[in-house]
């Protein structure tokens, strides 16, 4: 059975979703000008990536071998 979403696709998301997650922590840390509205919702696209980011690693685990379910006795 070949895999649905390969190593290369997986880690490249992987790396996508941490660099989005890291600019959108620096602009989430900036400071915050009076008057002016920020256009882009950096807290809920943090949250977002942060799923992305542990979807992405727990594929990554199964395509290393690990079973997503228990042992079967």
């Amino acid at each position: 059975m070949e895999d649905v979403l390969p190593l290369p696709a997986t880690l490249a998301i992987l790396a996508a979703s941490l660099a989005a997650g890291g600019y959108l922590l620096w602009l989430e840390r900036r400071p915050h000008e009076f008057g002016r509205v920020r256009l882009v919702p950096t807290t809920p696209l943090l949250f977002l990536v942060m799923v992305v980011i542990i979807l992405m690693g727990a594929h990554l685990l199964t395509l290393f071998g690990a079973s997503p379910r228990g042992p079967s006795y």
